[in-house]
């Protein structure tokens, strides 16, 4: 088995951009790999096929760095997805299907059988392929949930696998962070940990090799690589941690689009694609303000979709769309997004928190959605726009159309569009088509441009492909991979003593 583990001073350090880097540029070596991520915690998802038709349910940055290593995306490969529906309770997701929630207090002792699923995933996925490339979650020096942990030491101690952490310099401070993030764990934690990577470098590397030096003479360990910063590494997003950075700018812009920033968003990244046009703005928005002058309103998925409309009306926003709405200008509704502009939401079980919750939506369509415990997971093709059309669908709301025309398993009256379909402006066709029709309610004179989506995000892997080749030593990594952490690397206090 070779496998190595990427983990991290702090969530968002670069884990996940670490992690598709060694995959497309050891996939480009020829190598059968794999990538894994024992738990995510994320309300950015993606629908896998399966040989029995179900479709599973996995992280939307695991499925991204299957692409980048060229596999296809499997429940193994992210066997457990936390989706969180408040601030003390997740809703589960056990090897691509619903299994249950699980609260705050249960992290420590309650997960057992969480862990044990997602040893089976790792060891069946690691006895099929050639390398697996392993994304830790948060820190693994998050010594308060070290006894419950299943997806960083502990998982590195299940399948003795040799462990990096990423730092951002960006943020400061990654030296003592890279120091601190080895000296808190155990001495038997420590004895995996073989090294580091800096992330988001930007200068004179001469600058910081004194630096990297003392790091290597002090703790022993080696620096593998410093990554530089790059403005073209924007992949797939697992949370809504670079939403504020995500803003698609175009200074020459003739389209802008606002994207309501609901509290709970979900697969945020259905818009990347309108980001990637020439002469498109877009926007997050988290009041109304932010939704003044817009062309096209889009309402996003949503975790908790009654919740979120309630926040919705409380900042005055369901009026500002109403309003947009009412001056025949566009409104596209996704999932969750769609539900709301619908005239009824129940919740009968209490699926989504509250049981026998009954509101009324926007009323801008004439759908009713009901949330019932079974989840729909499908990845349907059709056509709209007079384009073709393919998507995926996760969600637990049966959502009925009773007047208006069908949109992409969704409604439509006039120039307001709901849909279930995630991932649908990803097909450029599509995206384009859209586009005209916002641009002809706007009246604005827009050119489409001719970019590929999938050809873009197949140059960002290649980026990330190229950057690993350059600026990190792939030949160390994978020998540890394959002959695991060195021996006698020294122990460092105050963990060394435990």
């Amino acid at each position: 088995m070779s496998a190595l583990l990427v983990a991290g001073t702090t969530s968002d350090a670069g884990k996940t951009i670490v992690t598709t880097a060694l995959c497309r540029a050891y996939a480009r070596r020829g190598l059968r790999v794999a990538p894994f991520k024992a738990q995510n915690m994320s309300n950015n998802s993606m629908v896998c096929a399966t040989a029995d038709g179900r479709g599973a349910e996995i992280g939307r940055a695991q499925w991204i760095q299957a692409v980048a290593a060229r596999a296809e995306p499997e429940a193994a490969m992210n066997p457990v997805l936390l989706k969180p529906g408040g601030d003390r309770r997740s809703h589960v997701v056990v090897m691509g299907q619903p299994g249950g929630s699980i609260d705050s207090r249960d992290f420590v002792g309650g997960r057992t059988h969480l862990r044990d699923a997602a040893y089976a995933a790792f060891d069946d996925l690691a006895s099929r392929h050639e390398l697996v490339v392993v994304e830790g979650a948060g820190s693994p020096a998050e010594i308060n949930l070290r006894e419950g942990d299943y997806v960083n030491m502990g998982l590195a101690q299940h399948g003795r696998i040799p462990t990096v952490v990423v730092g951002d310099i960006d943020r400061g401070g990654v030296f003592a962070s890279f120091f601190g993030t080895v000296a808190l764990l155990s001495a038997a934690d420590q004895a995996l940990v073989a090294g580091f990577v800096v992330n988001k470098f930007r200068g004179d590397l001469d600058l910081l090799r004194p630096g990297l030096d003392e790091l290597e003479a002090l703790t022993g360990r080696r620096v593998h690589g410093v990554l530089p910063w790059h403005p073209d590494l924007w992949l797939d997003s697992e949370d809504a941690l670079d939403l504020t950075g995500r803003r698609a700018r175009d200074d020459d812009a003739r389209l802008r689009v606002a994207v309501v920033r609901l509290p709970r968003i979900s697969n945020f990244t259905d818009v990347d694609a309108l980001g990637i046009e020439p002469g498109v703005d877009v926007t997050f928005a988290s009041d109304v303000r932010g939704l003044a002058g817009a062309d096209l309103v889009v309402l996003p998925g949503t975790r908790a979709t009654l919740s979120d409309l309630a926040w919705l009306r409380a900042r005055g926003m369901d009026r500002a769309v109403l309003d947009h709405a009412a001056a025949g200008q566009p409104v596209l509704g996704i999932c969750g997004g769609f539900q709301m502009l619908g005239t009824r939401i129940t919740d009968p079980d209490g699926v989504e928190g509250t049981a026998g919750a009954d509101e009324p939506g926007l009323g801008l369509l004439d759908v009713t959605t009901t949330f019932g415990a079974d989840k729909v997971l499908r990845l349907p093709t059709g056509s709209a726009l007079g384009a073709p059309a393919t998507g995926y669908e996760i969600h637990h709301g049966r959502t009925t159309r009773h007047s208006g025309e069908e949109f992409l398993g969704g409604a439509r009256a006039g120039a307001v569009l709901g849909t279930m379909w995630h991932g649908s402006l990803e097909g450029d066709e599509l995206r384009r088509a859209l586009l005209a029709e916002v641009a002809a309610a706007a009246g604005t004179a827009y050119e489409p441009g001719d970019v590929s989506f999938a050809a873009m995000r197949e140059r960002r892997l290649d980026l990330l492909g190229d950057l690993a080749e350059e600026h990190l030593d792939l030949d160390a990594l994978l020998d540890l991979a394959t002959s695991g952490a060195p021996a006698g690397m020294p122990a460092l206090e105050p963990g060394a003593s435990r």
